[in-house]
């Protein structure tokens, strides 16, 4: 009986003491975005849907070699040559980054109307598919073809889900992911707060833009500082280049060597000041 009851007893306090030791539950990590999806998005973004990221690469490339060879045929210095085709081989990818940015702002004034739209429609009486379907007609012409495609789509399948999600990759944009997923938890869920919900998303939008607005307006001078600073001393280089014998000095060790120290510091400054002077983009959190 001694035993049986020893028994029990260590039993209970080592449940006791595994009590103490409960495994955190596994929590999914959230999927990291791949350099080709952000490529794309940037496309899109651009207005540059149909090329891919694989087509903007192989620009790149190109502007490298060609931009390479012509400087290297035109004043026999490789490591000039090698700096203007690296900045050649970038132009492309800073060129549709600078595009995408700009868009992004222009439509970040639209969206405030688009959803006004919507919810106009909505208290029409018209469906929630249909509300969407209208801005094809109604909606800013910047946004029109997308909900062109996406009326297409609903009247083909009739799957209200499946033409969002092909919605959002046509939009590839954070406000407009926030909108379609707000649209679809409300077509998921129901109930009359569907106007409610796309007045506060209008209102937040348009405070948003506002404010992103004045910031910029601010901040902008730093960034274009900061450009000027960066460009200034290549454009020299790009005139010495006119004259080969002014440059020959750079086919030497120490004139590479000096022509990677500008390089690099150059790039390190110019990303410190583009930190300090640009505002955070929204990310596509809800792709």
């Amino acid at each position: 009986m001694g035993v049986v009851v020893g028994l029990l007893l260590g039993c209970g306090v080592f449940c006791i003491w595994w009590s103490f030791w409960v495994p955190t539950p596994a929590v999914d990590k959230a999927r990291r975005v791949t350099m080709t999806e952000r490529l794309r998005d940037q496309l899109v973004q651009a207005g540059y849907e149909s090329m891919g990221p694989r087509s903007l690469m192989v620009a790149c490339v190109l502007a490298f070699v060609i931009v390479g060879l012509t400087i290297l045929a035109t004043t026999g210095v490789a490591p000039v040559a090698l700096c203007f085709a690296v900045m050649a081989g970038y132009a492309p990818l800073a060129l549709v980054r600078g595009r995408a940015r700009r868009r992004r702002a222009s439509l970040r004034e639209l969206w405030p109307d688009a959803v006004d739209n919507i919810a106009s429609g909505v208290r029409a009486g018209l469906a929630l598919p249909e509300a969407l379907a209208q801005l094809s007609r109604r909606g800013p012409p910047e946004l029109r073809p997308a909900f062109q495609a996406f009326a297409e789509d609903y009247r083909t399948t009739g799957r209200f889900q499946e033409c969002l999600d092909r919605l959002k990759e046509r939009l590839s944009d954070p406000v407009g992911d926030r909108l379609v997923e707000s649209l679809r938890i409300a077509r998921e869920v129901g109930g009359s707060d569907l106007g409610r919900l796309l007045r506060t998303l209008s209102t937040f939008l348009r405070e948003d833009a506002r404010t992103r607005s004045e910031l910029e307006t601010r901040q902008g001078w730093t960034v274009n500082a900061a450009r000027l600073a960066v460009a200034a001393p290549w454009a020299v280089l790009a005139m010495l280049a006119t004259r080969p014998e002014s440059i020959r000095a750079y086919g030497t060790t120490t004139g590479a060597l000096v022509l990677l120290a500008g390089a690099v510091i150059s790039l390190f400054a110019y990303r410190v000041m583009v930190h300090i002077g640009r505002l955070p983009e929204d990310e596509r959190v809800l792709r």
